[in-house]
C-alpha cells in the first residue's frame, strides 16, 4: 500500500498550511464543501525546551481530525531529535503523515534557525531529516522555498531530499528572501520534475483554473497545493477537478463567498473566544480576497464591531446585490 497521502493514480489537490488562517474550523469547511485531497496543519512548533515536544493543544486537535480526507501535519524545528520525538507522539496520536517546513521566510525560534532559514545549513538539513525517516512511519515530506536567496539552489537540494528518504517534495518556487514578492517561477517546478524520482507538489500563486491545468499539464508536476487562491475561491478546487472556467458573474461569486463566510461563522465562534476573536479571524479571510470590484463592500464588512452587523453587511452587500 502507497505510503503517500492521495491515491497513486489522482494528481491531488490540497489546502496549503496556512499560519493563523488553516485552523481546525477551516479546515473543517473545507473537507465538507470544497473537497480538497488533502489538508495541513497550520505549522506545529516543536519544542526543544520541553519532554512533550508537540504542545497538548495541537496533538488533541490532530487526534480530533475525524474525515475521511488525509491531514498532514507540519512540523517547524531545528533539532533532530525533538523532531524526531515529536514525528512520535504525532503518530501516537494517530496521523501518518509527516511534513518539515522549509519555506516559512519568518522561520526563527529562540534556539535557532528554522523553516527557509534552514536552507543556508544543508548539512543539518539532511541530518534532521534523516532522523525523521528513520521514525517516521507514513509519508514524510518537505514544503520547500526554491532556495534561500537563489532559486538554482533548488537543483542542489534535491539530491539531498532524495538520499534523505522523504516521499514528496512541496515546492514553491520563491527564493526564502523574496518573502511573497514578486511572483513565483513555475518554470522551476517544471524543471524540477525533470531532475527528480520525487512527486513534485506545486505551490504558489495558484490562484486560476488555467494556472492550475497548465502546471497539471505542461508542468507535469504530480499535484497542486493552493492557499490563498482557495480564500480567494473556496470552489477552485471543484473546478480544477471538473475542468470548468474561472469566468463567473460577479453576483454568483459574491454569493460564493458570503455562503464561504457564512458556514464559518458558527465553526469560527466555537472554536474562537468571543465576538471579538472571531470577527478578527474572519476579517483575516477577507484581506486574501483580491477582487478590485469587492474592495469597497469588503471594507465595510472590515468595520464592523458586531457578528450581528457583520451579517447584516455580508447579506447586503454580497447576496441581495
Amino acid at each position: 500500500m502507497s505510503l503517500l497521502p492521495w491515491e497513486g493514480h489522482r494528481k491531488p489537490l490540497m489546502l496549503a498550511p496556512m499560519q493563523g488562517l488553516t485552523n481546525e474550523a477551516l479546515r473543517a469547511c473545507f473537507i465538507e464543501r470544497y473537497r480538497p485531497d488533502v489538508v495541513f496543519t497550520e505549522f506545529v512548533r516543536v519544542q526543544t525546551q520541553s519532554r512533550r515536544r508537540v504542545a497538548r493543544t495541537d496533538l488533541a486537535e490532530i487526534k480530533n481530525h475525524r474525515a475521511t480526507i488525509p491531514l498532514v501535519v507540519q512540523l517547524i524545528g531545528n533539532n533532530e531529535q525533538s523532531l524526531a520525538d515529536a514525528a512520535r507522539e504525532v503518530q501516537d496520536v494517530g496521523c501518518r503523515h509527516l511534513n518539515l517546513n522549509l519555506g516559512c521566510p519568518y522561520g526563527r525560534m529562540t534556539t535557532g534557525a528554522t523553516g527557509g532559514e534552514l536552507l543556508r545549513t544543508p548539512g543539518k538539513l539532511f541530518a534532521l531529516l534523516t532522523a525523521m525517516r528513520k521514525v517516521v512511519q507514513g509519508s514524510l515530506s518537505v514544503k520547500c522555498r526554491s532556495g534561500y536567496a537563489d532559486g538554482q539552489q533548488l537543483f542542489d537540494l534535491l539530491p539531498l531530499f532524495e538520499e534523505s528518504g522523504i516521499d514528496f517534495l512541496i515546492l514553491h518556487p520563491r527564493t526564502v528572501e523574496q518573502k511573497y514578492a514578486g511572483t513565483a517561477d513555475h518554470g522551476l517546478s517544471a524543471e524540477a520534475v525533470k531532475r527528480t524520482r520525487l512527486p513534485i507538489i506545486a505551490n504558489g500563486d495558484i490562484n486560476t483554473v488555467a494556472t492550475a491545468q497548465k502546471l497539471l499539464t505542461d508542468g507535469g508536476v504530480s499535484g497542486l497545493m493552493i492557499g490563498r487562491g482557495a480564500l480567494a475561491d473556496p470552489l477552485i478546487f471543484r473546478k480544477i477537478h471538473l475542468l470548468s472556467t474561472d469566468k463567473v458573474e460577479e453576483q454568483q461569486h459574491r454569493a460564493e463567498l458570503a455562503e464561504f463566510i457564512f458556514d464559518l461563522i458558527p465553526r469560527y465562534l466555537a472554536r474562537f473566544c468571543g465576538e471579538r476573536q472571531t470577527l478578527m479571524k474572519l476579517k483575516d479571510i477577507l484581506n486574501f480576497i483580491p477582487d478590485d470590484c469587492l474592495q469597497r463592500d469588503l471594507g465595510k464588512l472590515k468595520r464592523a464591531v458586531s457578528i450581528n452587523r457583520f451579517e447584516e453587511l455580508l447579506t447586503k452587500y454580497f447576496l441581495m446585490v
